[in-house]
This record gives structure tokens, sequence and C-alpha cells, in this order.
């Protein structure tokens, strides 16, 4: 184990889980993608994350299920949703439900690094000692 923190890329899309890993890897992260929220969520049961990086739309679980799904397991892992579907209403659900962060795609580099950053941050500080989860609304 590097030491890094490990993202997990959930995406339907293996060009967009190529170039995330990319962009990620570049950066200070160690990274492992995902096809499919199942796929994901078994290998979540097995391996500790730092973050996960989540297409909200996608076939047999939607992000939105992955994300119910680990809030009924306790599993409070940081989560940054992203889409190419923007929508106000999906935003205000997938934040208020607890995600880090809700980007639209395509992902500007330090935006996403960011994103994650913060919500690494926010997750590891003990409570009342630092800000609250890191909110993004678009630009």
């Amino acid at each position: 184990m590097s030491g890094r923190p490990v993202i997990a890329v959930v995406d339907d899309e293996e060009s967009v889980r190529r170039a995330l890993a990319r962009m990620l890897s570049a950066s200070h992260f160690e990274v492992e993608v995902f096809a499919s929220g199942s796929e994901f969520l078994d290998a979540a049961r097995q391996r500790r994350h730092d973050c996960v990086v989540l297409d909200y739309q996608m076939p047999g679980l939607t992000g939105r299920e992955v994300q119910r799904r680990l809030a009924l397991e306790r599993n409070s892992l940081p989560i940054v949703v992203i889409t190419a579907h923007d929508q106000q209403a999906l935003r205000e659900q997938c934040l208020a439900d607890g995600a880090a962060a809700y980007l639209s795609k395509p992902l500007p580099r330090e935006r996403l690094i960011d994103a994650i950053d913060g919500a690494i941050q926010a997750h590891t500080q003990p409570a009342g000692t630092g800000p609250a989860a890191t909110r993004r609304e678009p630009d």
C-alpha cells in the first residue's frame, strides 16, 4: 500500500473510467475503477476506500441507489457524485443525502481534485473541529 488516498471511480462508461483513473493517478491518488454500482459495493465490503467518485446515471444500480445502500450499511465513505445530466432536484437530493459534492461532466481537473480533497478532509476531521462537508454548486 502506497499511503496515498484510495479513490474508487464508479462509472459505466469505460472511456470515462480510463480518463478519470489517469487524471487521479497523475495527482496524488491511488485509483480503483468499477464498471457498476454492484461491482463497487462488493469491493467496498472488502477494501477501504477514502472517497468514491460515483456516476449518477448508470444501468443496474444508479448512483443514487449506491449512495442509499452505503448509508444503509452505515458506510460513511465520502461521495462525489458526477453526472452528464445535471438537474437541480437531483443535486439537492444527493447533497441532502450526504454527498460531499455534486459535479457535472465534463469535469475540470482542479474542480474534481478540490472536491475529493475537501471530501476526504471533512471526513477525517473530528466532529466540530473543521468545516462541514464540502458542498459544490455549479459555477
